[in-house]
């Protein structure tokens, strides 16, 4: 499983490709414009990024060049276009990019790019120079500061306790058992009222429902209201 990234401003093409990594199992982030992606590389770090080539503020070059200068280029990054030419394709992957997928994507296509991406990791993420230090703050890279102690509280009768992750284990199996903790947590709070804690986590119904599935918090649907 792997958290990735889409940007692209087609709602259709973002909700296709959700869906279909939803399916084999991954954590997916959307974004329609290159603000919103900005915002998620520096939030969720993910572990890749499909990028669309022509977008209406900044293009995805453009965005590739800048987390590139920034050293921010450390997670594969694949371009998507359906009007790109082969100068540009070329172009990004001089800058970065690990691959390109041209409009409309196939199945078969897109899962074995993602999958050859995957596994070839993330790249060891160059020190930034000065310029990248006075354009992002260095707030933004940092951790979110921990909450404090009495804003969590476990759901009754569960061992959902923040303390018992482990922090030896590896950092997806950790997220994992975090996101449990958060999505019993929540849906205790709304009495399993899945409307409510769609709200409360920002997440779509049927986004919620695959991802309580793939946690394996079956229960979690027979009891929603």
């Amino acid at each position: 499983m792997a958290r990735i990234l889409v940007v692209d401003d087609e709602v259709g093409i973002r909700e296709l490709l959700s869906e279909i990594l939803y399916d084999e199992g991954h954590t997916v982030e959307l974004a329609e414009n290159a603000a919103q992606a900005r915002a998620a590389r520096l939030r969720s770090r993910p572990d890749l990024v499909l990028l669309d080539i022509w977008m209406p503020d900044t293009d995805g070059v453009s965005l590739l060049k800048e987390w590139g200068s920034q050293g921010l280029l450390d997670m594969p990054v694949i371009m998507m276009s359906g009007h790109a030419t082969i100068d540009t394709a070329v172009e990004a992957t001089r800058i970065g990019a690990l691959d390109f997928l041209e409009k409309p994507i196939t199945l078969q296509r897109l899962l074995k790019t993602i999958s050859a991406a995957l596994s070839r990791g993330r790249a060891p993420q160059p020190a930034p120079t000065a310029a990248s230090l006075a354009a992002v703050p260095l707030e933004d890279e940092l951790d979110a500061p921990a909450a404090p102690a009495h804003s969590v509280e476990a759901p009754a009768g569960s061992n959902g306790l923040l303390g018992s992750i482990s922090l030896d284990q590896p950092l997806r199996e950790a997220r994992d058992a975090f996101e449990r903790i958060y999505f019993e947590y929540h849906l205790v709070r709304e009495s399993h009222s899945m409307t409510r804690v769609s709200e409360k986590t920002g997440l779509e119904r049927t986004h919620l429902y695959r991802k309580l599935k793939q946690l394996g918090i079956e229960s979690a649907r027979k009891r929603s209201t």
